[in-house]
């Protein structure tokens, strides 16, 4: 018995010897099957590609580019021999996070938003039919009612985006912002009791919407912008003009959020994304 179980040991560890590989990964596990599975998924991009004419909030001065070296002489204003640009642009431009401190004295900064808030449950609320036929519309209470009694309690964690179709209307400035003859805005925005509740009783990390802005184009046409004041008080992060939210489905989809890191950066261009189920 005790020669039986010694030659049992011994091929174990010939076959550990001969296939180093099989003892290496026994040793040090790894995502790399798991990673797999995911690139197996559709992805689809949630985020704009950003240029100077772009819709943007009016007070922000339209984007500006400088090429600073091109591939051929006489062209960069520094050199040449490879091309490189100089952007200028307000933080808050094209996809974009707002972080805590974009509103609120004393919360997180873009860098002190770890990585950890940056992979998330997808929550996506539809109401983009109603919204067709009221572009004022705010999403109420009952919506996102409506979303659990399908699919259970929104996740704690959540990133919980509010789809509109308004994204539709890009890249018109005119269309965007659908201002009537006074100058007043129409466009959707979210609600109250429904921010208070995603971020007070569901514990979400982060929301985003397709308009420029928070709150509907009526509140911010006069200066009202106390939603995303709420939201960026509460230490949470916001993400501002999504797109192809019509692509992903309501429930069981991975938000991957993602942004530069600049020192006390107040925001910046996302790149924003979503795996499939």
């Amino acid at each position: 018995m005790l020669r039986k179980a010694l030659l049992v040991l011994t091929m174990i560890v010939i076959v550990g010897l001969a296939n180093p590989s099989t003892a290496q990964t026994a040793e040090y596990p790894s995502l790399w099957d798991k990673l797999a599975e995911l690139k197996s998924h559709e992805f689809v991009d949630l985020t704009h590609t950003f240029h100077p004419q772009i819709p943007h909030w009016p007070g922000f001065d339209p984007e500006t580019r400088t090429t600073t070296y091109y591939y051929d002489e006489m062209i960069g204003t520094k050199g040449s021999g490879f091309w490189a640009q100089r952007y200028n642009i307000p933080g808050q431009w094209g996809t974009h996070v707002d972080p805590p401190a974009h509103f609120v004295r004393g919360k997180r900064f873009q860098d002190e938003i770890p990585v950890t808030e940056m992979v998330l449950p997808l929550v996506v609320i539809d109401v983009s039919d109603k919204v067709s036929h009221n572009p004022d519309y705010q999403i109420t209470l009952e919506d996102v009612q409506a979303w659990e009694q399908k699919y259970g309690l929104v996740p704690e964690g959540a990133f919980v985006a509010m789809r509109t179709d308004w994204s539709k209307a890009w890249p018109s400035m005119t269309k965007m912002r659908n201002a009537d003859a006074n100058g007043i805005a129409h466009y959707p925005g979210w609600s109250a009791e429904v921010l208070k509740y995603l971020y007070e009783e569901r514990y979400i990390t982060a929301s985003g919407h397709e308009p420029t802005d928070t709150d509907p184009g009526i509140a911010t046409s006069q200066g009202d912008y106390s939603l995303e004041n709420y939201i960026l008080s509460q230490d949470k992060y916001q993400i501002e003009l999504l797109t192809n939210l019509d692509q992903v489905p309501e429930y069981g989809a991975i938000a991957i959020v993602t942004f530069p890191k600049p020192l006390k950066g107040s925001g910046f261009p996302a790149r924003v994304f979503a795996i499939i189920p």
